[in-house]
């Protein structure tokens, strides 16, 4: 996990992420909404999204709705960032298709520590990826 997407529309946070990813050696490209890092995604195919939940325009629950219905890109390990760390915004995001969550204020080390994390699980190859169609998704080490 080389490539990082980061979506994020606070410049002083998003410049903050991307400069603690790029220092940690990560090739990092940065959105500041939803429809642009979708873009990016898109194109670009990074390893990862970090993405804020809080944005004008498209927010990050619509961002990864959009991620996870696109064959190209569903599955991309999502991560969530976000300074509402109430359990139903957080289990929301999990049953849309979200792999981990860090809410802000965060350290560098524990955005570092969940990004190590997330290297480690193995992520479906897209075929093995369902589309999104409706209802949550199920979360990852589920029992089926």
């Amino acid at each position: 996990m080389k490539k990082i997407l980061v979506i994020e529309d606070n410049g002083g946070v998003r410049e903050e992420i991307v400069d603690i990813l790029r220092f940690e050696g990560y090739e990092v490209r940065d959105a500041d909404n939803g429809r642009s890092g979708l873009d990016i995604a898109r194109q670009w195919a990074p390893d990862l999204i970090v993405c804020d939940l809080m944005m004008p325009e498209l927010d990050g629950y619509a961002t990864l709705e959009a991620i996870r219905a696109d064959r190209a890109t569903a599955a991309i390990p999502f991560l969530c960032v976000t300074a509402r760390g109430e359990q139903r915004d957080v289990q929301r995001a999990i049953e849309l298709g979200a792999d981990e969550y860090i809410t802000k204020p965060f350290t560098a080390d524990q955005l570092l520590a969940v990004v190590a994390a997330m290297q480690s699980h193995p992520t479906p190859a897209p075929n093995d990826v369902p589309v999104k169609s409706s209802g949550p998704a199920p979360r990852r080490g589920a029992a089926s």
